[in-house]
């Protein structure tokens, strides 16, 4: 995911002290020509920015995530709503960000929009009615097609240098990129510690052990593995979703695929009309019952 290094992570107890065997690193930045401001820094420039343009309104341009605290300290700063999207306001709610931020056309001057929305045509159109500026706040290189279209260097993605700085002190043994294609490796080598990797012990309790072992003996099959018994296991898993965006350019794809409602060991389930009990015909007797049952 997204990573912005601060030097204050050293005091993590999750991290002080720590052998890391192999690090996935946010290496978006990770080239020596990436120098970026820090977020307070790029906050100040755009706030800057801003006051450098009292009669305008401001449309500032984000992804479907990220950015959200610059919209905050600049409605803070300026003491003025933030326009979202109804879509964009619920969000905002979930992540319990502070009070800023509303759907009310008008009621605040600074506005944010999606980023693919700003554009030279929008531009004309927004400063037919109103005077305008376009924010852009990113570390990447923009093609800005518009006068009024202004960049701030301002990201989520930890710069060159503070990259260098996080792994230097962590000193991993291993560095995978979550970007592919751009090894940059290379630039951290001389910090990699050179501990052998030492993979944890998995310990599995005897009795289970047991249990799983002569369950699958009284059904005749060889011994299933408790990690795919788990995989089987029809316990919820929690919050699991997919983004918006890939539903609905993927949905097609999943058409024919079914999806098995109950996954159970024969043995043990008692659900009536349950798949695992197709071409049995012995029926559980009462204290194979109350063993179900329990278990």
């Amino acid at each position: 995911g997204d990573f912005r290094y601060t030097s204050a992570m050293q005091g993590e107890p999750a991290l002080r002290g720590r052998h890391i065997d192999c690090l996935y690193l946010d290496n978006t930045h990770c080239h020596p020509q990436r120098a970026l401001p820090s977020r307070a820094l790029a906050t100040r420039q755009a706030a800057r920015l801003i006051r450098a343009h009292p009669q305008h309104h401001v449309v500032i341009g984000v992804y479907t995530l990220g950015k959200e605290t610059l919209l905050v300290e600049l409605a803070l700063e300026f003491s003025t709503w933030v326009v979202v999207s109804p879509w964009r306001l619920e969000q905002m709610r979930l992540l319990e960000l502070p009070d800023v931020f509303t759907t009310e056309e008008g009621a605040g001057w600074i506005r944010a929009v999606d980023v693919a929305e700003i554009r030279w045509d929008t531009l004309v159109t927004w400063n037919t009615l109103h005077p305008t500026i376009a924010i852009i706040p990113t570390g990447r290189p923009v093609k800005v097609t518009h006068p009024n279209i202004h960049l701030i260097p301002y990201s989520d993605h930890s710069s060159f240098a503070e990259l260098r700085e996080f792994v230097k002190w962590l000193k991993p043994c291993s560095i995978i990129p979550i970007v592919k294609g751009d090894m940059c490796q290379v630039y951290f080598q001389e910090y990699l510690s050179s501990a052998p990797q030492v993979l944890p012990d998995v310990e599995v309790s005897k009795p289970v052990l047991e249990s799983g072992q002569q369950q699958s003996q009284r059904r005749g099959q060889k011994p299933t593995s408790l990690w795919k018994r788990a995989l089987r296991c029809s316990v919820p898993r929690g919050v699991v979703y997919e983004s918006p965006e890939k539903n609905t350019e993927k949905s097609e794809v999943f058409t024919d695929v079914k999806v098995l409602q109950h996954y159970c060991e024969p043995a043990l389930c008692s659900k009536e009309g349950c798949t695992c009990h197709r071409g049995e015909k012995e029926e559980l007797s009462g204290e194979q019952v109350g063993r179900a049952g329990a278990a």
